[in-house]
């Protein structure tokens, strides 16, 4: 019987986001793949050690081993290794006792056709190039920060992952960001008072977000073993629409934060954080120092049109 995906939480992740690749990129930017290559070969015996997606990985893989949800969650790593330099990748993942039997051993080429037959819900990676096709694809992916590998939480196990989103380009489209970009904060609250009742128009995380409800959905709030936060930028009187919106698409959004302006570092500290999504660098490069995060990138037709605005 063939193995199916569906009603599964398919996540992608490539081996720079899950495993501390930092040497081995350095090589491969500043020496080529040829060195990298061989490289990887000499020392595929050399433990890798976990990278900033380890934890939150080997936490959604863990939701496999509760009752009632085995085989939830397939993980697959989405690589441009070949398979010949594959196998300290796959060493590494034994050795930490992650149940990921799935790759894509790609050699360079593109990723996205692959996400896509895989029916990737979330995908992970250091590669923007990557993460830029894969959200052109209308998939949830994200460029997690890699510049500098940290240990969040100091190994602490994780009795519930915490996953936090951004709400303008990410949950939501970039309609309203537009309106504020170009026309300030008055103009940008006054169509949010004016629009309080029509729902968002659904972003890049949105199709996520309501598989992740749909998981919740099976256990109580105190026992689901993920719990979510929006923390946005929005404050009142914004924040009805964004209510009124998550209401509409029927999905539960654990906690939110509408902070108006202040630093989300702080909150996503608190709120213990095991992933962030954010489409602003700014916001990532700071959130980072403190919680796992990733950046969002805008569609390129969403870049175009932009582009093309007045």
């Amino acid at each position: 019987m063939a193995y199916d995906l569906e009603n599964r939480l398919v996540i992608g992740v490539s081996s720079r986001a899950l495993f501390d690749l930092t040497v081995e990129n350095e090589i491969f930017r500043s020496q080529g793949v040829e060195a990298y290559c061989q490289y990887q070969v000499e020392h595929e015996k050399e433990l890798l050690a976990p990278g900033n997606g380890f934890r939150l990985i080997e936490a959604l893989l863990n939701i496999n081993r509760l009752p009632g949800q085995e085989g939830r969650v397939e993980v697959i790593i989405m690589s441009h290794n070949s398979p010949d330099t594959s196998l300290r990748v796959f060493n590494a993942v034994a050795h930490y006792g992650l149940d990921i039997s799935r790759a894509v051993l790609a050699s360079g080429a593109s990723l996205a056709p692959y996400l896509e037959a895989f029916h990737t819900d979330l995908y992970l990676s250091a590669d923007e190039a990557d993460v830029q096709a894969a959200v052109d694809c209308g998939i949830a992916a994200g460029i997690i920060c890699c510049d500098e590998i940290r240990s969040y939480e100091n190994g602490k196990e994780i009795a519930q992952i915490r996953i936090a989103f951004d709400g303008d380009a990410v949950l939501f489209s970039d309609e309203s960001e537009r309106i504020f970009q170009e026309k300030g904060l008055e103009a940008f609250e006054e169509n949010e008072r004016l629009q309080a009742e029509r729902p968002l128009n659904q972003g890049p995380f949105a199709k996520f977000l309501k598989t992740i409800s749909d998981l919740q959905r099976e256990f109580s709030p105190e026992q689901a073993p993920i719990r979510t936060a929006l923390v946005t930028a929005r404050s009142a009187p914004a924040h009805e629409r964004v209510i009124r919106t998550l209401r509409a698409w029927n999905v539960r959004i654990d906690e939110a934060f509408f902070l108006g302006g202040i630093t989300k570092r702080d909150v996503l500290k608190a709120f213990g954080a095991h992933i962030f999504f954010d489409d602003q660098a700014v916001h990532t490069a700071s959130a980072s120092q403190v919680v796992p995060s990733a950046r969002v990138p805008y569609k390129q037709q969403d870049k175009q049109e932009n582009k093309r605005d007045p």
